[in-house]
């Protein structure tokens, strides 16, 4: 099993910066992919950014040049440094593990608010 503990969240004004932190523990499989997911009020989960193990990074468009998704395979963590936030960035965040190569598994942490003021 896969745990993942995030940290980093809270309250910002806009034009702020925030670093979220993941680490994950258990059995890491590599291949994998880790990514942070963010869900705001009444909104679907979405993607925010991921990374691959071999550092291939995908971004969506709200938060390119704005945010960067970084990992340290050996230490199994993943960070997100959010800049420039806006008031629509609020929402909680999620960090995700995916196992990409067979068996398939996936694994999601708890999430940590961010909230960003106008």
């Amino acid at each position: 099993q896969v745990q993942l503990v995030e940290s980093g969240g809270g309250l910002v004004q806009a034009g702020g910066s925030l670093r979220l932190s993941c680490a994950a523990s258990g059995a890491i499989f590599r291949p994998n992919t880790m990514g942070w997911y963010r869900q705001a009020p009444g909104k679907q989960r979405e993607l925010v950014a991921s990374i691959t193990t071999g550092g291939n990074t995908n971004y969506a468009d709200a938060v390119k040049d704005r945010f960067t998704v970084s990992r340290d395979n050996a230490k199994n963590t993943v960070s997100l440094q959010m800049n420039s936030l806006k008031p629509e960035d609020t929402a909680v965040y999620y960090c995700k593990y995916s196992r990409t190569s067979y068996p398939y598994a996936e694994v999601w942490g708890q999430g940590t608010l961010v909230t960003v003021s106008s």
